[in-house]
């Protein structure tokens, strides 16, 4: 009897193993269709390029295909608000900059949690914004401008690619620490923004390396000063803003790529691992450096502690500046 028993039982347990094996192969190895890599700003902003660049060289393999989809709008909020609203499957990312950070004490009524809903991957790089201005302005200093604001409190305007982007609040910044007037102009992306500038109709803005340097090497931007603490490796000489007369000052911008939260950590160790892969490859650091990018690879623990951190650092500066969402 307990040999019919246990004769059942061995029978049950492999059927149940034999029909469980087929259901088990049939599940998808990661990734099995493309992934869509959600930059929250216009294309030619600082995020889209470094976009292209690492999701270019992620799909080299033949393993990956990341499809770039730009969602500009709202400070970078809005491309933000449908990735912590898609499917936790790995097939929808986004890359996020430091404005990610910004956000959590500018939009005191976000539609997500910054921290909360999402799942960090990877820091990708960061990048010094550069104050530019046309390449025919009479300003051929930060001391002119901050001259000629003083002697016309805001008669002067500087562009940003959106209310709460590094853009802007490294603009704020600056006029908190010089004392000086000049009126802010944001637009859905850093690319519109740069056009006006070089077209003379923005006055001059703190733009992402990545973006401007194109159009300084090709003398449409003159560049006046990098707002790092250190002098950009990729433009050895310009001065950074502290060296122009304004100790002290110092803002960087960062970028990294987020999923939405409850992805399995499975897929984020794996795409954590092939931004690695495609951030120490030889041409890719080339191109970054040549735009004044250091490449800026994390664990996914370390980056979701960045973050924090960069929450708690900014949030200081968003409140004194005075900066509202849609200023």
């Amino acid at each position: 009897m307990i040999r019919s028993i246990q004769g059942t039982v061995l029978a049950l347990a492999s059927s149940l193993m034999l029909a469980a094996a087929p259901a088990a192969h049939a599940q998808p190895q990661y990734p099995s269709k493309p992934i869509r890599l959600v930059v929250p700003f216009s294309a030619g902003s600082a995020t889209d390029i470094l976009a292209r660049i690492i999701g270019s060289k992620m799909g080299e393999g033949g393993t990956y295909q990341v499809i770039v989809d730009n969602r500009p709008g709202a400070g970078g909020t809005l491309g933000a608000t449908g990735v912590a609203k898609a499917a936790p499957d790995g097939y929808t990312l986004i890359l996020v900059s430091v404005g990610h950070a910004i956000n959590a004490t500018l939009y005191p009524k976000l539609s997500y949690d910054t921290v909360k809903d999402f799942a960090p991957i990877s820091l990708v790089a960061t990048v010094p914004n550069v104050l530019v201005v046309n390449a025919g302005s009479k300003y051929k200093s930060v001391r002119d401008v901050v001259n000629a604001a003083k002697a016309t409190p805001g008669a002067l305007n500087f562009d940003s690619a959106g209310s709460g982007s590094s853009t802007h609040l490294s603009g704020e910044m600056f006029k908190m620490q010089a004392g000086i007037d000049i009126v802010h102009i944001p637009y859905k992306g850093t690319g519109e923004a740069l056009t006006d500038v070089m077209a003379g109709r923005g006055d001059m803005m703190f733009a992402p390396s990545v973006s401007a340097m194109p159009f300084v090497k090709q003398g449409k931007l003159r560049a006046l000063a990098v707002t790092t603490a250190r002098r950009a490796s990729a433009l050895p000489d310009i001065p950074t803003v502290a060296e122009s007369g304004f100790p002290g000052y110092a803002f960087d911008s960062w970028f990294g790529v987020l999923a939405p939260a409850g992805t399995p950590k499975e897929v984020v160790d794996a795409l954590n691992a092939e931004i690695g892969k495609a951030l120490a490859a030889p041409d890719v650091r080339e191109r970054l450096a040549a735009q004044g990018a250091e490449p800026k690879r994390s664990s996914p623990q370390e980056f979701a502690a960045y973050i924090q951190a960069e929450i708690g650092k900014l949030a200081p500066v968003v409140r004194q500046s005075g900066v509202k969402a849609g200023q």
